[in-house]
């Protein structure tokens, strides 16, 4: 295209000052030939994760207005955003580790954003989920969709600690945030005990009652069920991009569990290394148990227990477990969202295992 005529400078100026633009000069930013995520790989060591986390609560306390105790994960790549580029871990998803304190409780509220849940630490503590009592231990996982009422109680004698997920990042761009407060500071507890779980027991079996209440199906899944699952899935063959691993998913429907938001956890044995594969959907990992490495884009990124490490959409990556006990490392992504849009792909790397080209310095 011709960008000689003199005319051109003053004429983009005056677009400018109209608030308009010429395609022809932006098409190549607009449309690119594949995804240029603005999220970066990171990894954030546990070690100053925890510290920071359990700093906060000799700070603050849990209460209206600020809510909740939560240090979030940002992402360096929208760092240029205010305040600490909204909390996003990716370009749809937010993430953090939330702090509960023996005898304290997190006031009841309610939200559009779908929120999911992973226990990292401590017992003792329950959440209350549009009036069902969910109690909470290491490794189990727990779902809050968009617009249930939920609070948080502490009722043991050891800090509890968990991982929290939501899609924060994709409402704001969308500018569709809801969030109210309940008008107690807590809400009753209603439902029965274990509701949800003795609802769907048995795989493959779901009640024939209304799908359609409002409750989160199956609220929690506890942390010796998920290990089960996986051991006996480790007697068969691993799938060559992700070992062994399970995906959390709603009872009643077979879709995520998280509604936007899908989870899973992988079993890596010692010594298993996955091929190297991308997709357009990104991946926020948190190492439950174990040690080990990924490669993302070639850089080899080191990892032990509790560390959280994100790997940005359309890029390539792979994990290795260097330790001599099973690895378990839990995943949450946004490949509902892709999916849903019918923009989901997927390529595997063509030689299987990328080259090592850097060391990641954290």
């Amino acid at each position: 295209m011709d960008n000689d005529n003199p005319r051109l400078d003053t004429y983009y100026a005056e677009l400018r000052q109209h608030h308009l633009g010429p395609l022809w000069n932006s098409i190549g930013r607009l449309m690119t030939h594949e995804p240029r995520p603005r999220a970066e790989a990171h990894l954030w060591r546990w070690s100053d994760v925890r510290r920071y986390v359990m700093e906060s609560g000799t700070l603050v306390v849990p209460d209206r207005g600020g809510e909740r105790r939560v240090i979030f994960f940002a992402n360096p790549g929208f760092q240029e955003l205010e305040p600490w580029g909204w909390g996003a871990m990716t370009n749809t998803l937010y993430a953090g580790v939330q702090l509960l304190l023996p005898g304290e409780k997190a006031p009841s509220h309610r939200h559009n954003q779908n929120a999911i849940r992973f226990v990292l630490e401590g017992r003792g503590a329950y959440t209350i989920v549009e009036g069902e009592r969910i109690d909470m231990e290491p490794g189990d996982f727990l779902i809050t969709p968009a617009g249930l009422w939920h609070d948080h109680v502490h009722a043991g004698t050891e800090p509890m600690l968990w991982f929290d997920c939501l899609d924060i990042p994709l409402l704001y761009q969308l500018g569709v945030m809801f969030f109210e407060n309940y008008p107690d500071y807590n809400q009753p507890i209603t439902k029965p005990s274990g509701y949800t779980e003795k609802r769907y027991q048995t795989s493959g079996l779901r009640p024939i009652q209304d799908h359609r209440t409002v409750y989160a199906p199956q609220a929690v899944f506890k942390w010796r069920s998920t290990q089960d699952a996986l051991r006996r899935l480790a007697e068969l063959e691993p799938d060559p991009y992700d070992g062994y691993g399970v995906e959390y998913v709603n009872p009643a429907t077979g879709e995520a569990a998280g509604i936007t938001i899908g989870a899973a956890m992988q079993l890596l044995p010692p010594g298993h290394h996955t091929q190297a594969h991308r997709h357009v959907h990104s991946t926020i990992y948190h190492v439950f148990r174990g040690s080990g490495y990924s490669v993302i884009n070639g850089v080899r990124f080191a990892w032990h227990t509790g560390d959280t490490f994100v790997v940005p959409n359309w890029v390539w990556h792979e994990h290795h477990n260097t330790g001599t006990e099973d690895a378990y490392v839990f995943s949450t992504h946004d490949a509902p969202v892709m999916e849903r849009l019918g923009l989901e792909r997927e390529e595997s790397y063509p030689d299987g295992y990328q080259p090592v080209t850097g060391e990641y310095p954290g």
